[in-house]
C-alpha cells in the first residue's frame, strides 16, 4: 500500500545503518549471449544507485522512499503483491526469493537514490535489485556470498518481474573490478579480468531516449525462439542444452527444420560468441581499432539477424561510421531504444557529442544525452557503527 508520510521527517531522522553504491553496468560485446549461455564482456561503471538502510521497531512492515521517483511505499514483508510501478517489483522479487532461501527480515527502512538513467541499457534494474540485496544481507547479517547475490537477483528478475534475462547484468555489478573489463562465460561462470588500457579512447553512452513499448515482449520473444531451436537441435544432439553446444555445422544441418526467423536469430548468437572471443584477444593485444570494427559487426547482427534494434539507435551508429576518431559503434542492451556504445578518441568527445546531438535532433525531433563513462568497481557496502 502507498503511504503519505512526510517524507522530510523520515529522511531527517534516518540513521543509516548500511550503507550501499550499486553500480551500473556496460557491455562492450556480446549482447543477447547470456541467455544462451555464451561469453559477454561487460565492467561496472562509474554511474551508481545508492543506499541506506536501517532496521525500524516493527517484524514486518517495510518503509521505502525512491528520491529519483519522489515516492513512499509501504508494505509487510511477509504479504505483498506485484505492484503497478515497475521499480518496486525488483525490490519485492528480492525479498520474495531471499525469503524462499529460509533466511530471516524484519522490518526496515529504506531510502533510495540514483544516478542511473532509466531505460538506458545500462541496467538500473540489476543495480537495484543487487544493491537493495547487498543491503538486506549485510543488515540482518544473511551470510549469502556474492555469488548468491547475483543468482538470487536474476531470479527475482526472472520469477517476479517476469523478464527471462541472463545472469551477465548482475555478475558485472555485483563482481567487477575497477579499470578491469570481465571476459565471463555465462555456461560455467568462468572470469578473466582484462585490464580495461583503452590508451587515448574512452567509451561513449549515447542515449537515445526512446524506449519502444515492445521492447519486454521482444527480449522474452527472443529467448524463446532460441530455445526452440535448441529443442529441436537436441532431437538428434542430445548434448546440446544451449546454442553454446551448437556449432555452424549443426545448425546448417537443422536449417531447412527451424523457422527462417528462428534460424537468423541462431545465426546471430553464434557469431556474436564468436566476436566476443575475438574482442578479448583484440584488447589484450592492444588493437582498439580491431576491437572497434567487431564492435560494427555486432551491431548490424543485431539489427538484421537478430532484430532488436530501431531507427534511432541505426541512426546512431551509421553516422559514426566515416569519422576516423571513432573506432566501432553498437546499440547496446536489450534493444528497441536506450544507447550505443561508441569506442572515441577522449579528445574529440566533446566536439562530436555536439555534433551528432545536432543532427539527431534534427532526424528525429528529439533530444539525445550522452554519458561519459569508464570501468567501476562492483557494490561496494559500508556498515556504520553506531
Amino acid at each position: 500500500m502507498e503511504n503519505s508520510l512526510n517524507k522530510n521527517s523520515f529522511i531527517e531522522k534516518f540513521k543509516t545503518e548500511v550503507k550501499i553504491a550499486s553500480p551500473g553496468r556496460i557491455n562492450l560485446i556480446g549482447e543477447h549471449t547470456d541467455y544462451n549461455k555464451g561469453y559477454v564482456m561487460p565492467t561496472a561503471i562509474d554511474k551508481k544507485i545508492f543506499f541506506d538502510f536501517r532496521k525500524n521497531e516493527t517484524d514486518d512492515i517495510c518503509k521505502i522512499y525512491s528520491v529519483t521517483f519522489d515516492s513512499f511505499y509501504e508494505f509487510n514483508i511477509h504479504s505483498f503483491s506485484k505492484s503497478d510501478d515497475s521499480w518496486k517489483n525488483y525490490l519485492l522479487g528480492v525479498i520474495d526469493e531471499i525469503q524462499k532461501l529460509g533466511k530471516k527480515l524484519k522490518g526496515f527502512d529504506c531510502i533510495i537514490k540514483s544516478e542511473l538513467p532509466i531505460g538506458a541499457g545500462i541496467s538500473s534494474s540489476a543495480a537495484l535489485e543487487c544493491g537493495f540485496a547487498s543491503g538486506l544481507n549485510h543488515l540482518f547479517n544473511l551470510n549469502l556470498s556474492k555469488q548468491d547475490i547475483v543468482e538470487l537477483s536474476q531470479r527475482a528478475e526472472n520469477n517476479f518481474v517476469g523478464s527471462n534475462c541472463g545472469i551477465m547484468d548482475q555478475f558485472a555489478s555485483v563482481m567487477s573490478k575497477k579499470d578491469h573489463i570481465i571476459l565471463l562465460d555465462c555456461k560455467s561462470l568462468d572470469t578473466e579480468f582484462i585490464p580495461a588500457d583503452f590508451k587515448n579512447c574512452k567509451f561513449l553512452l549515447l542515449n537515445t531516449n526512446v524506449s519502444h513499448s515492445i521492447a519486454d515482449s521482444e527480449y522474452n520473444t527472443r529467448r524463446a525462439e532460441c530455445e526452440t531451436a535448441v529443442r529441436k537441435i537436441q532431437q538428434k544432439y542430445p548434448e546440446a542444452t544451449s546454442l553454446r553446444e551448437v556449432s555452424f555445422f549443426m545448425l546448417e544441418e537443422f536449417k531447412s527444420h527451424l523457422p527462417k526467423k528462428t534460424y537468423q536469430r541462431c545465426v546471430y548468437v553464434l557469431r556474436e560468441n564468436d566476436r566476443v572471443e575475438r574482442a578479448a584477444g583484440a584488447m589484450k593485444s592492444g588493437k582498439l581499432k580491431e576491437f572497434g570494427e567487431l564492435m560494427y559487426h555486432s551491431h548490424e547482427g543485431l539489427q538484421h539477424n537478430y532484430e532488436v534494434s530501431c531507427p534511432e539507435l541505426d541512426f546512431m551508429v551509421e553516422y559514426s561510421r566515416d569519422k576516423d576518431f571513432i573506432y566501432g559503434s553498437r546499440m547496446m542492451g536489450g534493444g528497441f531504444g536506450g544507447c550505443t556504445i561508441n569506442l572515441i578518441e577522449t579528445d574529440k568527445i566533446e566536439e562530436y557529442s555536439e555534433e551528432i546531438s545536432k543532427a539527431y535532433f534534427k532526424e528525429f525531433k528529439r533530444k539525445m544525452d550522452v554519458i561519459s563513462v569508464s570501468a567501476g568497481e562492483g557494490t561496494i557496502i559500508e556498515k556504520i557503527k553506531a
